[in-house]
């Protein structure tokens, strides 16, 4: 197996959105942010080399749930009690939207990253994973975002420069959880293998 070096991969940002994503019910809303998805999403961006991960969510408590939870992995009891979850929770940065992510990375003299957007329903405009691995290769920053809940909202995903093909399972069922949605992704895009 060859591991890749951090000057290897690609310029890679992740986010959560929280909002806007729909419920079941098709309606626009602010969803609950889960620690597991915190816990999750950052050790998988930190396994394939992920430059940061973005949680957003308008809301101030849930602002401030998931800036309790990495504090007290990264500052707290948890950085001595577990060095590798501090390790992978210090890429978690906390905003209020998608513009503020993207601000911080394009003030971060990258410039303003290409947006990707997840879903688990195709779109006739869609890119496969080799090919958006291949874009990568142009060095310029890119931002993949995933949606909770019930998915991003069609208003957003419309505004994206590429929407990544969805995850395909052998079966109809087509719910997975973001974090393992994440892993997979993560996985086809910046694998070895």
């Amino acid at each position: 197996m060859t591991i890749k070096k951090e000057g290897d991969c690609p310029n890679l940002h992740i986010a959560l959105m929280h909002y806007p994503v729909y419920n079941k019910h098709g309606k626009i809303i602010a969803s609950a942010i889960s620690g597991l998805d915190l816990h999750d999403i950052a050790r998988a961006a930190k396994t394939y080399s992920v430059r940061s991960f973005a949680v957003v969510t308008p809301l101030k408590d849930q602002q401030e749930l998931a800036n309790r939870i990495v504090a007290h992995w990264t500052n707290g009891f948890g950085a001595t009690y577990n060095p590798n979850r501090k390790e992978a929770l210090a890429l978690v940065r906390v905003k209020n939207s998608l513009q503020d992510v993207i601000d911080d990375i394009a003030n971060s003299g990258q410039g303003e990253p290409k947006t990707v957007i997840t879903d688990a329903k195709p779109h006739p405009n869609g890119i496969g994973y080799k090919a958006l691995a291949q874009t990568f290769k142009d060095g310029a920053p890119y931002l993949l975002l995933f949606g909770t809940a019930w998915g991003l909202t069609t208003e957003f995903i419309d505004k994206a420069d590429y929407i990544l093909s969805p995850i395909v399972g052998k079966g109809s069922y087509n719910h997975l959880s973001v974090r393992s949605a994440a892993a997979i992704i993560l996985d086809r895009l910046l694998g070895a293998n």
